[in-house]
């Protein structure tokens, strides 16, 4: 009989965790816990205890003073879980890890990598949304994506030929490309491509996102988008929709 092989303590193997960008514009608890009342509209599974990225970008240079603390128990009081902070300037860092958040080190390779890089001459808005809109490859689902299930197209396109149902959540760091019902939660450029687009043969969301920014449609689509092929795109901090004429 052979020799059953020892069990390992551990495993680690690589996985893909997706989390909610907050972007955070004022550093004053009141006014933050007062925009977050809004935005859920007093409900208590609004999010779904759901790891959050703080994005500080707009006080790497102020002085504006963070009680981290209180900010980690602000954002879990909505059920969101605050994991790392970006865009934090180096004064930051040190109570940023004291307090248990971690650095977005992929944010920091990217800004490097970008310092290094040329300068290039702005393009005009214009050519800018002429501009192709693919990543390189694309993940393709060829079976419905139900309820509760949640599939992340990592450094890419992600095309769904069949329905996203109601629970369902897709995500991709390039477009989402949906060629039937889109009925769950779309969010594209999840890595911060505000160029990525979704896609949807039957515009019926219930939350589409593209790089952070994000609309919801508690009251219902808009009559002349809802069940029609529409797609969506981010126009400065506004999430734009668009019907798709053939």
């Amino acid at each position: 009989m052979p020799k059953a092989k020892p069990r390992k303590p551990i495993e680690i193997k690589i996985s893909t965790v997706v989390a909610v960008s907050a972007m955070l514009r004022e550093s004053d608890l009141a006014l933050l816990d007062a925009a977050m009342r809004e935005m859920t509209c007093g409900e208590s599974d609004y999010f779904d205890n759901e790891f959050a990225i703080l994005d500080v970008a707009h006080f790497a240079q102020a002085d504006a003073a963070i009680d981290w603390a209180a900010l980690i128990h602000l954002f879990k009081s909505y059920r969101l879980n605050p994991v790392a902070v970006r865009n934090a300037a180096p004064r930051m860092e040190a109570a940023i890890l004291a307090h248990g958040l971690s650095l977005d080190a992929a944010a920091k390779q990217r800004q490097a990598a970008h310092q290094d890089e040329p300068a290039a001459t702005p393009e005009p808005v214009a050519a800018i949304a002429a501009a192709p809109l693919a990543a390189p490859g694309a993940m393709i689902i060829d079976t419905p994506v139900r309820a509760g299930q949640r599939i992340y197209a990592q450094g890419c396109d992600l095309v769904v030929t069949a329905a996203v149902n109601n629970g369902a959540e897709v995500i991709a760091d390039g477009s989402i490309h949906v060629y039937a019902p889109l009925r769950g939660r779309a969010l594209a450029g999840a890595s911060g491509n505000a160029q990525s687009r979704i896609f949807a043969m039957s515009m019926e969301a219930e939350l589409v996102s593209i790089a952070g920014m994000y609309r919801t449609f508690d009251n219902g689509l808009p009559k002349e988008l809802a069940r029609y092929p529409a797609q969506v795109r981010l126009i400065g901090d506004r999430i734009d929709l668009l019907a798709m004429k053939f």
